[in-house]
This record gives structure tokens, sequence and C-alpha cells, in this order.
């Protein structure tokens, strides 16, 4: 049986096969709604998002779209980019990997919702302080992340795929050293499909 160290590693093959099953099974209903607000009233009108792990870019991307957002989407799976760009033609899509953010750009939120989970507790540790550098001062992050320290499996069609998460604490930690704080952690949010949502905003003081 693969282990979890060997599976964290097959994540983009995953959505490679299952791009397509994938984008016609996950919800719509935007039982999001509510974590999307509340990270669009930190941000200004027209903001520029970037979109971590974006998919299809249905229907995160497409909500933020439709809020007047500018939205540029990553994902290191390009069936899921195709996807997206079949969906919204007009979008800012592009492959790219997270773990390798190095955007000439800078945005007024980032957004990784049911992404970064993906990644490993070290890569995750990585990760956040490159998109605090693509962060503006003064812009909000959010994640949904796992309510504890640890590794998972879930599934994706008929494939495992790995989950990862540091604690509250460390997230809190490592945020803190990147200019940022932790506005809101919930986790397993009843409301938001059991979610864990962490939210946090860099501070107007700490450079873009």
């Amino acid at each position: 049986m693969t282990d979890l160290t060997d599976l964290a590693g097959q994540t983009q093959a995953v959505y490679e096969r299952n791009a397509r099953r994938f984008d016609a099974e996950r919800p719509k209903i935007l039982f999001e709604r509510a974590w999307l607000e509340r990270f669009l009233e930190a941000l200004p009108a027209q903001a520029a998002i970037l979109d971590l792990g974006c998919g299809s870019g249905d229907p995160i991307a497409r909500f933020l779209t439709e809020r007047g957002c500018r939205v540029t989407g990553i994902d290191a799976s390009s069936a899921m980019i195709a996807l997206a760009r079949e969906k919204q033609p007009a979008g800012d899509w592009r492959v790219a990997d997270m773990r390798a953010l190095d955007l000439a750009e800078s945005f007024d939120g980032i957004i990784g919702w049911d992404s970064f989970f993906h990644l490993t507790r070290d890569e995750q540790r990585a990760v956040l302080a490159l998109t605090a550098r693509h962060l503006r001062p003064g812009g909000a992050l959010m994640l949904t992340v796992g309510p504890e320290d640890g590794e998972v499996e879930g599934r994706v069609g008929d494939d495992r795929v790995y989950h990862s998460s540091l604690s509250e604490t460390e997230y809190r930690a490592l945020l803190a050293e990147q200019g940022l704080s932790v506005t809101d952690f919930v986790a397993e949010d009843p409301r938001c499909d059991f979610h864990t949502v962490l939210l946090a905003r860099k501070t107007d003081a700490q450079a873009g």
C-alpha cells in the first residue's frame, strides 16, 4: 500500500486524470459564500486576486470575477487550466505550481481553497513565505487547512489523494513572521461543509 509520503507526490497526476470528473462532481452551490464575502470585505473594489490551485475556476474564481475582481488563477494541472479556459475564456489562467510561486505581480488578496492542503507540511511552510511576498500591504489571505497538525488521505474520483495540515498555533506563528495576522480560524465549520478556514491580513506597514 502506498504510504502518505509517496501519495503526496501524486497529486498533480490525480487531477490530470480526474479533471472533468472532479469538475462535474464538485458542488457549485457556493456553500463557501459567507467566507468569500468575508474575504472580499477586506479588499478594495475590483481587487486583484490570486487563486492558488484554481482548478476549473468554477465556482470560486467565477464568483470572485462576477463580484468585479480581477482574478489570476494558477494550477499545476494543465487539464484543470484547460477546463478553466474553456469555461471562462476571458480569464487569466496559468499552468503554474504554487510551490514555485514567482510572479511579477502582487495581489490584494490570495486564496487557496481546497488546494493548499494538498501540500506536505514542509511545502506549506515554504509556500506561506512565497505567498506573503505576493500579497500587497493590507491584503487578505484565505486558505482551507486541516483542524489539527497531521496527514490524511482523501479521494478524487476513484483515486486516493494526499492532505496535510499544520496546527493553528504554527500557522499563526509562521504568518506572523511574514507580517500577517490571523483574523479568523474556524475548525470544521458546519456552515461551510465542515471546511477548516484560515483568514489572515497583511499589516499595512509590511512591504509588498
